[in-house]
């Protein structure tokens, strides 16, 4: 059953994508800015609808059958309320414009923040608006010639690169009679880092004939004093009371033990661990080193990253981690 289910669902996708390309002339991911157009927007009545449309129908037929004048009147005045709302719920969608916006790295299994800014360039409000993706609605409303920065939530699995996918917006305003909405695909996209192994062994140790000793180093124990911020620097070692009174960015500086150049060698693993599970330990350690502030060097198969440290060091080798064996290793 599991594999006959998984084919069913690959047809299905396969299904909607094509649908997606005929009927919404939706196909692959869009330059911003995506501005809707009337040949992008639908209208279809809600179930509130038919009902609607339903019992307008029931009122027509017993006004002709008992004459009643008031019926037709009224018929025809309801009537023309819901046609009036179908150009209400289309004009909410026109020419809404939406930009892609940041989506910061994240590990797998945590949840993906990805931004869309949508712009109201006309002088009037938008309420009433819902925007769907990856199974997550939306709510929101943009108030004359205005702005609103939406972030959809994603959970992640797998690492690699994950693309927002098919974002749908609609509409039901202004009665809750008439459906309009619009289908899309950002070119937007979130790096998924892999998923730090729980209980990871001990850094390996560092290069350093000092491992062990007292040094003027750069440490994590005492503080020895200030010296001018550089970019390398962890954010966690900068004198932020200082540069709050208005003084210059420094970095605190430590003496302690001496760590050594920790080198992460992908050969050095045990032979029994799989490439994710190499890959969730070297991250890990990775994600250690960088909290204590280590200097560390990366080895894998295909590349080798010299030894630094700091924020910038560390997602340059989670990038690599993440995108290990894959077409997108150098994108």
């Amino acid at each position: 059953m599991p594999p006959r289910s998984d084919a069913w669902r690959r047809q299905l996708i396969a299904l909607r994508r094509h649908l997606d390309r005929w009927l919404f002339r939706v196909g692959p991911p869009e330059t911003a800015p995506i501005v809707l157009g009337q040949r992008r927007i639908f209208v279809l009545p809600t179930p509130a609808g038919l009902a609607f449309a339903t019992a307008l129908l029931v009122m027509l037929i017993a006004s002709i059958n008992y004459n009643l004048s008031l019926g037709y009147a009224l018929v025809f005045l309801l009537g023309g309320v819901s046609v009036a709302s179908i150009v209400h719920a289309f004009r909410n969608l026109l020419h809404l414009s939406f930009t892609p916006g940041r989506a910061e790295p994240v590990f797998a299994g945590e949840r993906a923040s990805f931004h869309i800014v949508v712009a109201n360039h006309r002088p009037a409000r938008r309420p009433a608006l819902r925007l769907t993706a990856r199974g997550t609605v939306v709510p929101f409303e943009i108030g004359a010639g205005d702005s609103a920065d939406l972030i959809v939530p994603a959970v992640t699995a797998g690492r690699g690169w994950m693309a927002l996918g098919r974002v749908r917006i609609e509409t039901t305003y202004p009665l809750g009679l008439i459906r309009a909405w619009s289908v899309l695909v950002p070119e937007q996209r979130c790096l998924v880092y892999p998923a730090p192994e729980p209980t990871p062994p001990p850094l390996p140790e560092g290069a350093s004939r000092n491992l062990g000793r007292r040094t003027g180093s750069a440490g994590d124990d005492d503080f020895a004093g200030l010296r001018t911020h550089q970019p390398a620097d962890s954010p966690r070692h900068v004198a932020w009371k200082t540069l709050a009174r208005g003084g210059p960015m420094l970095t605190k500086q430590f003496s302690g033990m001496d760590g050594g150049e920790i080198h992460l060698d992908w050969s050095t693993l045990p032979a029994e661990l799989g490439t994710e599970a190499r890959l969730s330990r070297m991250t890990a350690w990775i994600v250690a080193a960088g909290q204590r502030g280590l200097a560390f060097s990366l080895a894998l198969p295909d590349v080798r990253i010299a030894t630094g440290r700091g924020s910038e060091h560390s997602a340059n080798c989670l990038r690599r981690l993440a995108l290990f064996g894959t077409d997108a290793a150098d994108a």
